[in-house]
Protein backbone atom coordinates (compact mmCIF):
# COMPACT_ATOMS: atom_id res chain seq x y z
CA UNK A 1 0.00 0.00 0.00
CA UNK A 2 1.35 3.41 -0.91
CA UNK A 3 1.86 6.02 1.77
CA UNK A 4 -1.25 8.08 2.34
CA UNK A 5 -0.32 11.68 2.97
CA UNK A 6 -3.71 13.39 3.16
CA UNK A 7 -7.19 12.51 4.27
CA UNK A 8 -8.68 12.99 0.82
CA UNK A 9 -6.65 10.00 -0.44
CA UNK A 10 -8.36 7.55 1.91
CA UNK A 11 -10.88 5.39 0.05
CA UNK A 12 -12.95 4.94 3.19
CA UNK A 13 -13.25 8.70 3.70
CA UNK A 14 -14.17 9.19 0.02
CA UNK A 15 -16.89 6.52 0.32
CA UNK A 16 -18.16 8.02 3.58
CA UNK A 17 -18.39 11.42 1.93
CA UNK A 18 -20.28 9.96 -1.04
CA UNK A 19 -22.68 8.21 1.33
CA UNK A 20 -23.32 11.45 3.22
CA UNK A 21 -24.00 13.33 -0.02
CA UNK A 22 -26.41 10.67 -1.34
CA UNK A 23 -28.32 10.52 1.91
CA UNK A 24 -28.45 14.31 2.14
CA UNK A 25 -29.99 14.39 -1.33
CA UNK A 26 -32.54 11.75 -0.30
CA UNK A 27 -33.62 13.46 2.89
CA UNK A 28 -34.28 16.69 1.04
CA UNK A 29 -37.12 14.70 -0.58
CA UNK A 30 -40.56 15.85 0.58
CA UNK A 31 -41.40 12.42 2.02
CA UNK A 32 -38.89 13.07 4.82
CA UNK A 33 -40.06 16.63 5.47
CA UNK A 34 -42.13 15.93 8.61
CA UNK A 35 -39.72 13.48 10.24
CA UNK A 36 -37.29 16.01 11.68
CA UNK A 37 -35.93 13.56 14.27
CA UNK A 38 -34.93 11.00 11.64
CA UNK A 39 -33.52 13.71 9.37
CA UNK A 40 -31.34 15.10 12.17
CA UNK A 41 -30.20 11.68 13.35
CA UNK A 42 -29.23 10.38 9.91
CA UNK A 43 -27.38 13.64 9.18
CA UNK A 44 -25.45 13.33 12.43
CA UNK A 45 -24.56 9.69 11.90
CA UNK A 46 -23.43 10.10 8.28
CA UNK A 47 -21.34 13.07 9.41
CA UNK A 48 -19.93 11.01 12.26
CA UNK A 49 -18.62 8.37 9.86
CA UNK A 50 -16.69 10.98 7.87
CA UNK A 51 -15.62 12.99 10.89
CA UNK A 52 -14.27 10.08 12.90
CA UNK A 53 -12.24 8.84 9.95
CA UNK A 54 -10.88 12.39 9.61
CA UNK A 55 -10.08 12.84 13.26
CA UNK A 56 -8.42 9.45 13.53
CA UNK A 57 -6.31 10.14 10.46
CA UNK A 58 -5.02 13.36 11.98
CA UNK A 59 -3.93 11.63 15.18
CA UNK A 60 -0.34 10.54 15.52
CA UNK A 61 -0.59 6.79 15.84
CA UNK A 62 -2.33 3.63 14.75
CA UNK A 63 -3.96 2.91 18.13
CA UNK A 64 -5.80 6.22 18.13
CA UNK A 65 -6.66 5.90 14.45
CA UNK A 66 -8.06 2.41 15.02
CA UNK A 67 -10.20 3.70 17.90
CA UNK A 68 -11.71 6.41 15.71
CA UNK A 69 -12.24 3.92 12.86
CA UNK A 70 -14.16 1.67 15.24
CA UNK A 71 -16.38 4.61 16.15
CA UNK A 72 -16.84 5.41 12.44
CA UNK A 73 -17.78 1.79 11.77
CA UNK A 74 -20.34 1.93 14.58
CA UNK A 75 -21.80 5.15 13.17
CA UNK A 76 -21.98 3.49 9.78
CA UNK A 77 -24.06 0.72 11.35
CA UNK A 78 -26.31 3.41 12.80
CA UNK A 79 -26.75 4.85 9.29
CA UNK A 80 -27.81 1.40 8.10
CA UNK A 81 -30.42 1.14 10.86
CA UNK A 82 -31.79 4.57 10.01
CA UNK A 83 -32.01 3.64 6.36
CA UNK A 84 -34.17 0.66 7.33
CA UNK A 85 -36.45 3.02 9.26
CA UNK A 86 -36.67 5.31 6.23
CA UNK A 87 -37.59 2.31 4.08
CA UNK A 88 -40.14 1.06 6.60
CA UNK A 89 -41.77 4.48 6.57
CA UNK A 90 -41.83 4.51 2.76
CA UNK A 91 -39.58 7.57 2.55
CA UNK A 92 -37.34 5.73 0.09
CA UNK A 93 -38.06 3.06 -2.48
CA UNK A 94 -36.97 -0.56 -2.13
CA UNK A 95 -34.43 -0.02 -4.92
CA UNK A 96 -32.97 3.06 -3.23
CA UNK A 97 -32.77 1.15 0.05
CA UNK A 98 -31.04 -1.84 -1.55
CA UNK A 99 -28.53 0.37 -3.33
CA UNK A 100 -27.71 2.39 -0.21
CA UNK A 101 -27.45 -0.77 1.89
CA UNK A 102 -25.01 -2.32 -0.55
CA UNK A 103 -22.83 0.79 -0.50
CA UNK A 104 -23.08 1.03 3.29
CA UNK A 105 -22.00 -2.58 3.76
CA UNK A 106 -19.08 -2.10 1.36
CA UNK A 107 -17.95 0.90 3.39
CA UNK A 108 -18.26 -1.08 6.61
CA UNK A 109 -16.17 -3.93 5.18
CA UNK A 110 -13.51 -1.51 3.92
CA UNK A 111 -13.27 0.18 7.32
CA UNK A 112 -12.89 -3.26 8.93
CA UNK A 113 -10.18 -4.20 6.43
CA UNK A 114 -8.30 -0.97 7.06
CA UNK A 115 -8.48 -1.58 10.82
CA UNK A 116 -6.96 -5.04 10.31
CA UNK A 117 -4.24 -3.54 8.12
CA UNK A 118 -3.36 -0.94 10.77
CA UNK A 119 -3.33 -3.60 13.49
CA UNK A 120 -0.79 -5.64 11.54
CA UNK A 121 1.28 -2.75 10.22
CA UNK A 122 4.85 -2.43 11.41
CA UNK A 123 4.61 1.29 10.89
CA UNK A 124 2.84 2.74 13.90
CA UNK A 125 3.09 6.45 13.31
CA UNK A 126 2.18 9.34 11.14
CA UNK A 127 1.02 8.63 8.30
CA UNK A 128 0.04 5.30 6.90
CA UNK A 129 1.47 3.04 4.25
Amino acid sequence: MATIVCLEELDIWILAREQAKKISDLISNNKFSNDIDLINQIRRSTGSVMDNISEGFERSGNKEFINFLLIAKGSNGEVRSQLYRAGDRNYISDNELKSLMTENKILSAKIASFIKYLQSSKRKGFHYN
